[in-house]
This record gives structure tokens, sequence and C-alpha cells, in this order.
């Protein structure tokens, strides 16, 4: 994976507490359900068709005037208040190959298939958003390039500034 590790994002500090999360590799799904003592769900938010942004097709290196498919959902640990707010971005391309089981897993979370018995090489960028810290990451799996940016909501600070 392919990481710069910045402490500090347009004038902000990044939280040491963070760091860990904002730059981990491997399946953010294992590790907040490890978090949250094996409790975790997804609520799915959003689905549907866009065309990509120009910074999206550019990372990706698509053109692009292709249309993605777009999945929003939160995702929850132990606390009732969501931890984490997700989108994935699955190029058309993408979902004409391996990638199309991604548009059927309803409730799963795609890390459940995505870090199953495979390491798929990831790109990482973290930005700071009006919601909070996030981190998105660009795949390579199976051939197939996709985005999955996660943004990490203030009840997850709180939650592991306090444990």
């Amino acid at each position: 994976m392919r990481n710069l590790r910045p402490n500090r994002i347009k004038g902000r500090e990044i939280p040491t507490e963070m760091k860990k999360w904002l730059y981990a590799s491997g399946s953010l799904t294992q590790q907040l359900t490890d978090l949250g003592e094996g409790e975790f769900h997804v609520e799915r938010l959003t689905e549907h068709f866009q065309r990509l942004t120009f910074n999206d097709s550019r990372w990706m290196q698509m053109p692009a005037h292709h249309i993605a498919w777009v999945r929003e959902t939160n995702l929850y640990g132990s606390e009732t208040e969501a931890w984490v707010k997700a989108k994935s971005i699955f190029p058309i391309l993408s979902l004409h190959k391996k990638a199309r089981l991604f548009r059927h897993i309803r409730n799963k979370p795609i890390g459940w298939f995505l870090f199953q018995r495979t390491n798929p090489v990831c790109e990482r960028r973290v930005i700071y958003l009006e919601e909070g810290w996030t981190r998105q990451s660009c795949y390579t799996w199976h051939g197939c390039k996709f985005i999955v940016q996660e943004t990490f909501l203030p009840a997850f600070e709180q939650f592991i500034r306090q444990h």
C-alpha cells in the first residue's frame, strides 16, 4: 500500500488516536468488529448510478465520462450511533468483472468479500471533511479498480477516546 503519513492536513492536526485508524491496512470491517467486541452491522443509505467525478476518474485512471455504481452506508460497532460513513464507487467497467458481486451484497460489509483470501493493492489518501477525518482508498482487486471512502464520525472519535 502506498501511504503518505502527514501529521497535518489543511492546517488541521490529525488527532493521535485517529492516526492508527486512518492509516491502518487490512479490513476496517474486522477492525471495527474487534473494537466493538464482536458487534458490527451495516446500514445501507443509498445505492445509485452516477458519473465519475473528475478526481475519482483520474485516480482510477478511467475516462471521466464513465458511469459508476455508488453505495453509501453507515457502519456501526457496539454503540447506537454510527461510527463510520462509507461511500464505495465502482466504475461500470469493474461491475462487468469480478466486482459485480458487490452490487448484490445488501447489508453485508464490502470488507468481508474484499479481504477474503486476498490482499488487494491499495493506494490511500487522508483528508478532512466537514463530517470528520476521512480515508479514501483506491483498490485494485482481481483486475477491478474502485474507491472506498470511510469517514470516521464524531461518535467513533468519542468512543476511542473513552476506551
